[in-house]
């Protein structure tokens, strides 16, 4: 079990860790399968087992919600962490991860909720300029950047998906993002399709489209030229 400890209560830092990892893996959105969230959290030579009673107090909080296949945020977990990392009290009392630090970042940029009294974090796309508020408009902007990306960059009409979806950006959720790409899909405006990814990164398939039936989804071909 993670030691770290302070005024606030037990394991306030683990906590923060472990929220503030799922948060930025798109827990607030979708739901983080296990293994990708315990990679984030759990050191080198360590197990699983040894956070599983702070996955129990952060589910018994109504922090987090656990199923069979990973975990999700909901807005208390988003409020907890926002409230924990608001406090004049809260201090990292150790070094912290690049991993940590950068998501860190993330969060402010995102809300821009520490030490300004805001509430938790907008989701994304909801108060940017550009934001975009619908499939319509999704589709104009996606196949644009599609081709401008297959245009540019000689892609032969094979667009990674995480390239689509970074050039956009927080002008569309990632909850969002997924839905109308599949949307497009199932109105055979584009194929999503796997194949070979000779370049991959983690941080590159996580920005690509998983679904339950089809599996991993890399690349977008547009269909009606």
């Amino acid at each position: 079990m993670p030691s770290e400890t302070d005024a606030q209560g037990t394991n306030t830092h683990a906590k923060v860790r472990l929220l503030l990892a799922l948060w930025d893996l798109g827990g607030a959105q979708q739901e983080v399968a296990t293994g990708q969230l315990t990679r984030r959290i759990v050191p080198k030579g360590g197990k699983k087992g040894d956070f599983q009673e702070l996955f129990d107090v952060l589910q018994g909080e109504g922090a987090i919600e656990v199923s069979k296949k990973g975990y999700k945020m909901p807005a208390k977990g988003v409020e907890m962490l926002s409230g924990i990392l608001k406090s004049p009290d809260f201090r990292f009392r150790s070094q912290v991860g690049a991993k940590t630090a950068n998501a860190l970042l993330k969060w402010i940029g995102a809300g821009g909720t520490l030490g300004d009294g805001g509430t938790a974090p907008a989701a994304a796309g909801k108060g940017v300029e550009g934001a975009i508020a619908s499939y319509d408009e999704f589709k104009q902007v996606a196949l644009d950047v599609y081709d401008k990306l297959n245009r540019d960059y000689n892609l032969d009409n094979l667009v990674p998906i995480y390239r689509i979806r970074r050039e956009i950006g927080d002008r569309v959720s990632r909850s969002e993002f997924n839905e109308w790409m599949l949307e497009m899909q199932a109105n055979d405006v584009l194929q999503l399709m796997g194949g070979a990814i000779p370049d991959s990164t983690p941080d590159k398939l996580e920005d690509s489209i998983t679904t339950e039936l089809s599996g991993l989804r890399y690349y977008a071909k547009r269909l009606n030229s």
